[in-house]
């Protein structure tokens, strides 16, 4: 049995991987720290340990005891346009808490695979389609520390022989996606908003344009990836060709939760227009199943809304430890 770690496995994206992994027969634990995931997102076959990839003695400790075969690493806090304000934040859980990871899977020296979630943040604005000869020209703090982990794997491949695949997902939603987050997950933000009786906030005209993909559409790809030998050394986009903009997204997000679509414009923030991607390479190399949009975005986002009708709501807090609060936009400064 195949021993795996799954660091963010509360998480949305993480906790649907872990089913898979499980399924397909592997002994898997799960480090999370719980400030983005839920326990009940965990699979009771999963070991679970409450804790931070920060802490280096229990990352340590854990793949000592464990003698880890994978990792899939999804910890993270993956706010693009906060990672402006919580740079040091930013920094210190999604660069240096895998560099921590990283670390200790090279003195391990029994991990297979280095599995990692980047972000097509890497890229920029101003590069569509996004694919993945580009080169990454990321513009907020968030893309920065994904492209360096990135980087970091690669260096740590060439220097120690560390075998790794990166995925670059973007914009996934689906059921058990935090909700309650306001500062990320666009679909889960209108739907919180919508039961709550709130009018569906949008930055500026709502023009700005992203593809949209279901976590089915995307889990089962990056679980079986160790599996094929052609993605070893790569990296990835995965995700949905088809873009539409914010207030087409929440225009279906009203008519699935069975609202009148109230839309009420905030002042736009920094963040890149338009955000869509080539999944060719991902194609050729998973196969025909790989294809993205296998779920449509309507019946995507019915799912999900049935799936929220039935857990309810979630309180929206703001982010208490803002460390820089100019240009922070007015909604977020509350």
């Amino acid at each position: 049995m195949r021993s795996t770690l799954v660091t963010g496995g509360a998480g949305f994206i993480g906790s649907h991987v872990v089913d898979r992994l499980i399924t397909a027969g592997h002994r898997v634990v799960v480090l999370d720290d719980l400030t983005g995931g839920f326990r009940e997102n965990v699979n009771a076959a999963a070991g679970f340990v409450e804790g931070s990839i920060l802490n280096t003695e229990l990352t340590d400790r854990l793949f000592e005891t464990h003698q880890f075969d994978y990792v899939f690493h999804f910890a993270a806090y993956a706010a693009e346009g906060l990672s402006h304000f919580i740079k040091r934040f930013n920094y210190s859980n999604n660069l240096i808490g895998s560099v921590n990871l990283i670390n200790a899977a090279v003195n391990a020296g029994t991990v297979k695979a280095f599995v990692f979630t980047s972000s097509i943040a890497v890229y920029g604005s101003n590069q569509l389609p996004m694919h993945e000869d580009l080169t990454p020209e990321p513009e907020d703090p968030y893309g920065i520390a994904k492209y360096a982990v990135e980087r970091e794997l690669r260096a740590s491949h060439n220097m120690f022989g560390l075998p790794f695949i990166i995925f670059r997902p973007h914009n996934v939603y689906g059921e058990r996606q935090n909700i309650g987050d306001r500062y990320r997950n666009v679909v889960g933000i209108f739907m919180n908003q919508a039961m709550r009786g709130e009018p569906m906030t949008v930055f500026g005209d709502g023009l700005q344009s992203r593809a949209f993909t279901h976590i089915d559409d995307v889990a089962p790809v990056i679980a079986r990836s160790i599996d094929v030998a052609a993605a070893y050394g790569e990296v990835f986009n995965i995700g949905a060709d088809a873009a539409c903009t914010v207030v087409e997204l929440a225009q279906l997000v009203a008519r699935a939760m069975g609202v009148r679509a109230d839309i009420r414009h905030v002042p736009a923030r920094h963040e890149v227009v338009h955000a869509y991607a080539s999944h060719e390479k991902v194609r050729r190399v998973f196969g025909a199943g790989s294809r993205d949009a296998c779920v449509s975005l309507e019946d995507g986002i019915r799912r999900m809304a049935a799936w929220a009708k039935r857990h309810g709501s979630r309180e929206s807090s703001a982010f208490s430890a803002i460390e820089i609060s100019k240009n922070l936009p007015p909604s977020w400064n509350v």
